[in-house]
Protein backbone atom coordinates (compact mmCIF):
# COMPACT_ATOMS: atom_id res chain seq x y z
CA UNK A 1 0.00 0.00 0.00
CA UNK A 2 1.27 3.53 -0.86
CA UNK A 3 1.24 6.32 1.62
CA UNK A 4 -0.16 9.52 0.32
CA UNK A 5 1.23 12.80 1.52
CA UNK A 6 1.03 16.24 1.02
CA UNK A 7 3.67 18.80 1.49
CA UNK A 8 2.62 22.41 1.47
CA UNK A 9 5.46 25.20 0.56
CA UNK A 10 6.01 28.57 -0.09
CA UNK A 11 9.41 27.60 -0.81
CA UNK A 12 10.75 28.91 2.97
CA UNK A 13 13.50 27.65 4.96
CA UNK A 14 10.76 26.03 7.39
CA UNK A 15 8.19 24.75 4.40
CA UNK A 16 12.02 22.89 2.85
CA UNK A 17 12.90 21.29 6.21
CA UNK A 18 9.46 19.83 6.66
CA UNK A 19 9.64 18.01 3.27
CA UNK A 20 12.80 16.49 3.90
CA UNK A 21 11.49 15.63 7.31
CA UNK A 22 8.44 13.79 5.56
CA UNK A 23 11.19 12.34 3.39
CA UNK A 24 12.88 11.15 5.74
CA UNK A 25 9.98 9.77 7.76
CA UNK A 26 8.55 7.47 5.14
CA UNK A 27 11.65 7.01 3.19
CA UNK A 28 11.48 2.83 4.09
CA UNK A 29 7.32 3.14 2.45
CA UNK A 30 6.26 3.20 -0.61
CA UNK A 31 4.69 6.90 -0.53
CA UNK A 32 3.48 9.75 -3.38
CA UNK A 33 4.64 13.30 -2.68
CA UNK A 34 2.40 15.82 -3.14
CA UNK A 35 4.06 19.22 -3.46
CA UNK A 36 1.50 22.07 -3.13
CA UNK A 37 2.28 25.76 -3.90
CA UNK A 38 -1.08 27.84 -3.23
CA UNK A 39 -0.26 31.22 -5.14
CA UNK A 40 -1.50 34.86 -4.63
CA UNK A 41 -1.40 37.99 -6.05
CA UNK A 42 -0.94 40.10 -2.33
CA UNK A 43 -1.83 39.16 1.48
CA UNK A 44 -5.26 40.35 0.55
CA UNK A 45 -7.23 36.90 -0.48
CA UNK A 46 -10.29 38.49 -1.14
CA UNK A 47 -9.09 41.47 -3.51
CA UNK A 48 -6.89 38.37 -4.69
CA UNK A 49 -10.31 36.39 -5.92
CA UNK A 50 -12.10 39.07 -7.01
CA UNK A 51 -9.33 40.99 -9.36
CA UNK A 52 -7.02 38.25 -10.42
CA UNK A 53 -8.26 36.53 -13.22
CA UNK A 54 -6.62 33.34 -15.46
CA UNK A 55 -5.41 35.09 -18.12
CA UNK A 56 -4.14 38.61 -16.63
CA UNK A 57 -0.55 39.39 -16.59
CA UNK A 58 -0.39 39.58 -12.44
CA UNK A 59 -2.27 35.86 -12.45
CA UNK A 60 0.18 34.48 -15.72
CA UNK A 61 3.10 35.77 -13.42
CA UNK A 62 2.64 34.41 -10.03
CA UNK A 63 1.62 30.73 -12.09
CA UNK A 64 5.05 31.03 -13.53
CA UNK A 65 6.54 31.77 -9.98
CA UNK A 66 4.43 29.31 -8.57
CA UNK A 67 5.51 26.61 -10.99
CA UNK A 68 9.02 27.36 -11.52
CA UNK A 69 9.53 27.56 -7.82
CA UNK A 70 8.17 23.59 -7.52
CA UNK A 71 9.84 22.60 -10.69
CA UNK A 72 13.45 23.85 -8.68
CA UNK A 73 12.33 21.98 -5.66
CA UNK A 74 11.37 18.46 -7.94
CA UNK A 75 14.98 19.22 -9.10
CA UNK A 76 16.99 18.92 -6.13
CA UNK A 77 15.15 16.00 -5.17
CA UNK A 78 16.40 14.14 -8.05
CA UNK A 79 19.62 15.20 -8.04
CA UNK A 80 20.25 14.65 -4.02
CA UNK A 81 20.49 12.17 -1.50
CA UNK A 82 16.62 12.07 -1.21
CA UNK A 83 16.37 10.62 -4.29
CA UNK A 84 14.23 7.61 -3.54
CA UNK A 85 12.93 4.70 -5.62
CA UNK A 86 10.03 4.34 -3.04
CA UNK A 87 8.96 7.92 -3.39
CA UNK A 88 7.15 9.04 -6.32
CA UNK A 89 6.86 12.90 -6.34
CA UNK A 90 3.80 15.28 -7.99
CA UNK A 91 3.63 19.10 -7.99
CA UNK A 92 0.31 21.21 -7.80
CA UNK A 93 0.28 24.66 -8.26
CA UNK A 94 -3.10 26.55 -7.49
CA UNK A 95 -4.54 30.12 -7.13
CA UNK A 96 -6.82 29.77 -3.98
CA UNK A 97 -7.05 30.50 -0.30
CA UNK A 98 -4.41 28.21 1.66
CA UNK A 99 -6.74 26.34 3.73
CA UNK A 100 -9.66 25.77 0.78
CA UNK A 101 -6.86 24.60 -1.48
CA UNK A 102 -4.95 21.84 1.24
CA UNK A 103 -8.60 20.32 2.35
CA UNK A 104 -9.14 20.29 -1.42
CA UNK A 105 -6.42 18.43 -2.13
CA UNK A 106 -6.57 16.10 0.71
CA UNK A 107 -10.27 15.24 -0.98
CA UNK A 108 -9.29 14.72 -4.22
CA UNK A 109 -5.67 13.33 -3.41
CA UNK A 110 -6.94 10.75 -0.65
CA UNK A 111 -4.25 12.12 1.50
CA UNK A 112 -3.25 10.22 4.66
CA UNK A 113 -1.00 12.91 6.02
CA UNK A 114 0.08 16.47 5.78
CA UNK A 115 3.40 17.49 6.44
CA UNK A 116 4.57 21.00 7.01
CA UNK A 117 6.29 23.91 8.73
CA UNK A 118 5.15 25.53 11.74
CA UNK A 119 5.92 28.94 9.97
CA UNK A 120 6.03 29.99 6.27
CA UNK A 121 7.93 33.35 5.02
CA UNK A 122 7.12 35.84 7.52
CA UNK A 123 8.60 33.83 10.25
CA UNK A 124 7.40 35.96 13.08
CA UNK A 125 9.15 35.55 16.50
CA UNK A 126 5.92 36.50 18.18
CA UNK A 127 4.11 32.93 17.93
CA UNK A 128 5.54 29.83 17.91
CA UNK A 129 2.75 28.58 15.06
CA UNK A 130 2.19 30.87 11.89
CA UNK A 131 -1.61 31.17 11.37
CA UNK A 132 -1.93 28.92 8.25
CA UNK A 133 -0.33 26.11 10.36
CA UNK A 134 -3.03 26.46 13.35
CA UNK A 135 -5.24 26.65 10.62
CA UNK A 136 -4.98 23.20 9.07
CA UNK A 137 -4.20 21.93 12.34
CA UNK A 138 -8.00 23.05 13.57
CA UNK A 139 -9.88 23.37 9.91
CA UNK A 140 -8.12 20.15 8.12
CA UNK A 141 -9.87 17.70 9.79
CA UNK A 142 -10.50 14.27 7.80
CA UNK A 143 -6.20 14.47 8.09
CA UNK A 144 -3.64 14.37 10.54
CA UNK A 145 -1.14 17.30 10.25
CA UNK A 146 2.37 16.92 11.42
CA UNK A 147 4.15 20.29 11.67
CA UNK A 148 7.80 20.71 11.76
CA UNK A 149 9.74 23.53 13.24
CA UNK A 150 12.71 25.27 11.53
CA UNK A 151 14.73 25.06 14.53
CA UNK A 152 13.72 21.92 15.85
CA UNK A 153 14.90 18.67 15.80
CA UNK A 154 15.10 16.25 12.09
CA UNK A 155 15.72 12.84 13.57
CA UNK A 156 12.93 10.19 13.24
CA UNK A 157 11.38 10.22 16.75
CA UNK A 158 12.44 7.72 18.84
CA UNK A 159 10.39 8.90 21.81
CA UNK A 160 6.79 10.47 21.02
CA UNK A 161 4.56 11.56 23.78
CA UNK A 162 1.17 11.50 24.01
CA UNK A 163 -0.23 13.80 26.61
CA UNK A 164 -3.52 12.33 27.79
CA UNK A 165 -5.85 13.17 30.85
CA UNK A 166 -7.98 9.05 30.90
CA UNK A 167 -10.94 10.97 30.68
CA UNK A 168 -11.98 9.94 27.28
CA UNK A 169 -12.27 7.01 25.52
CA UNK A 170 -10.25 6.57 22.20
CA UNK A 171 -10.71 4.67 19.19
CA UNK A 172 -8.78 2.54 17.18
CA UNK A 173 -8.69 4.44 14.05
CA UNK A 174 -8.14 7.51 15.56
CA UNK A 175 -4.47 6.94 16.93
CA UNK A 176 -3.29 4.30 13.83
CA UNK A 177 -0.88 7.52 11.90
CA UNK A 178 0.63 7.38 15.89
CA UNK A 179 0.61 4.03 16.02
CA UNK A 180 2.09 3.67 12.28
CA UNK A 181 4.80 6.14 12.93
CA UNK A 182 5.87 4.94 16.36
CA UNK A 183 6.32 0.95 14.51
CA UNK A 184 7.88 2.27 11.46
CA UNK A 185 10.56 4.35 13.19
CA UNK A 186 10.44 1.85 15.89
CA UNK A 187 9.33 4.77 18.81
CA UNK A 188 8.12 3.98 22.16
CA UNK A 189 5.14 5.88 22.28
CA UNK A 190 5.15 7.67 26.16
CA UNK A 191 1.44 8.00 27.49
CA UNK A 192 1.96 11.08 29.50
CA UNK A 193 -0.68 11.84 32.41
CA UNK A 194 -1.16 15.35 34.04
CA UNK A 195 -2.67 15.84 36.81
CA UNK A 196 -2.64 17.28 40.59
CA UNK A 197 -4.10 13.76 42.14
CA UNK A 198 -2.25 10.53 41.51
CA UNK A 199 -5.50 8.19 41.97
CA UNK A 200 -7.49 8.00 38.34
CA UNK A 201 -11.10 7.59 38.86
CA UNK A 202 -12.92 4.07 37.63
CA UNK A 203 -13.50 5.70 34.49
CA UNK A 204 -9.99 6.77 33.91
CA UNK A 205 -8.57 3.32 34.73
CA UNK A 206 -11.16 2.07 32.03
CA UNK A 207 -9.84 4.30 29.49
CA UNK A 208 -6.50 4.05 30.45
CA UNK A 209 -6.66 0.15 30.08
CA UNK A 210 -8.38 0.51 26.40
CA UNK A 211 -5.59 3.07 25.17
CA UNK A 212 -2.77 0.45 25.81
CA UNK A 213 -4.71 -2.69 24.21
CA UNK A 214 -4.99 0.18 21.43
CA UNK A 215 -1.51 0.82 21.65
CA UNK A 216 -0.46 -2.98 22.88
CA UNK A 217 1.56 -3.26 18.97
CA UNK A 218 3.89 -0.74 19.94
CA UNK A 219 6.35 -0.19 22.39
CA UNK A 220 4.51 2.29 25.36
CA UNK A 221 4.83 3.41 28.98
CA UNK A 222 2.54 5.64 30.82
CA UNK A 223 3.83 8.20 32.57
CA UNK A 224 2.65 10.42 35.64
CA UNK A 225 3.47 14.24 36.02
CA UNK A 226 1.83 16.04 38.91
CA UNK A 227 0.99 19.83 37.74
CA UNK A 228 -1.67 22.24 37.18
CA UNK A 229 -0.39 23.41 34.14
CA UNK A 230 -0.81 20.86 30.97
CA UNK A 231 1.11 23.14 28.48
CA UNK A 232 4.34 23.57 31.23
CA UNK A 233 4.17 20.10 32.42
CA UNK A 234 4.53 18.80 28.26
CA UNK A 235 7.16 21.37 27.53
CA UNK A 236 9.51 20.26 30.72
CA UNK A 237 8.56 16.47 30.26
CA UNK A 238 9.78 16.66 26.78
CA UNK A 239 13.04 19.54 27.33
CA UNK A 240 13.70 16.93 30.25
CA UNK A 241 14.42 13.73 28.31
CA UNK A 242 15.12 15.33 24.95
CA UNK A 243 12.02 13.73 23.36
CA UNK A 244 11.57 13.17 19.69
CA UNK A 245 7.71 14.29 18.94
CA UNK A 246 4.51 15.22 20.42
CA UNK A 247 1.22 13.83 19.37
CA UNK A 248 -2.21 14.96 19.93
CA UNK A 249 -5.73 14.18 19.11
CA UNK A 250 -8.09 18.16 18.59
CA UNK A 251 -11.38 16.66 20.25
CA UNK A 252 -14.11 18.96 18.80
CA UNK A 253 -16.50 19.99 21.32
CA UNK A 254 -19.63 21.44 20.77
CA UNK A 255 -19.73 24.11 23.00
CA UNK A 256 -16.42 24.90 23.63
CA UNK A 257 -14.60 24.62 20.30
CA UNK A 258 -11.10 22.79 19.81
CA UNK A 259 -8.41 21.85 22.51
CA UNK A 260 -6.35 23.70 19.67
CA UNK A 261 -8.27 27.07 19.99
CA UNK A 262 -7.95 27.50 24.19
CA UNK A 263 -4.97 27.51 25.07
CA UNK A 264 -3.16 24.15 24.29
CA UNK A 265 -1.76 23.87 20.90
CA UNK A 266 -1.67 27.87 20.73
CA UNK A 267 0.49 28.46 23.46
CA UNK A 268 2.04 25.19 23.54
CA UNK A 269 4.50 27.21 22.38
CA UNK A 270 5.70 25.07 25.22
CA UNK A 271 9.28 26.55 23.42
CA UNK A 272 8.82 22.87 21.54
CA UNK A 273 11.64 22.16 19.38
CA UNK A 274 10.15 19.00 18.42
CA UNK A 275 7.18 17.68 15.53
CA UNK A 276 3.72 18.14 16.38
CA UNK A 277 1.32 15.50 15.02
CA UNK A 278 -2.22 16.42 15.48
CA UNK A 279 -4.93 13.90 14.87
CA UNK A 280 -8.44 14.33 15.17
CA UNK A 281 -11.50 13.01 17.13
CA UNK A 282 -13.33 10.89 14.41
CA UNK A 283 -16.86 10.75 15.81
CA UNK A 284 -17.26 14.95 15.47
Amino acid sequence: MRHKILIPTDFSKNATKAMHYAIELYKNELCDFYLLNVFTADDNIIEDLMNMESGTELYERRKLDSENGLAKIYDMIAMTEYDNPNHYFSTISVFNNHIEAIKDVVEKKDIEMVVMGTKGKTNSRATFFGSTAIYVMEKVRNCPVIVVPLNGKSVIPKEIVFPTSYKTHYKRRELKHLINIAKTSDATIITLHISEKAELSKEQKENKQLLEEILKATNHKPHFLSHNLVETAISIFIESRDSDMVAFINKKHAFFGSILTNPLVKSISFHTKVPILVMHDLRN
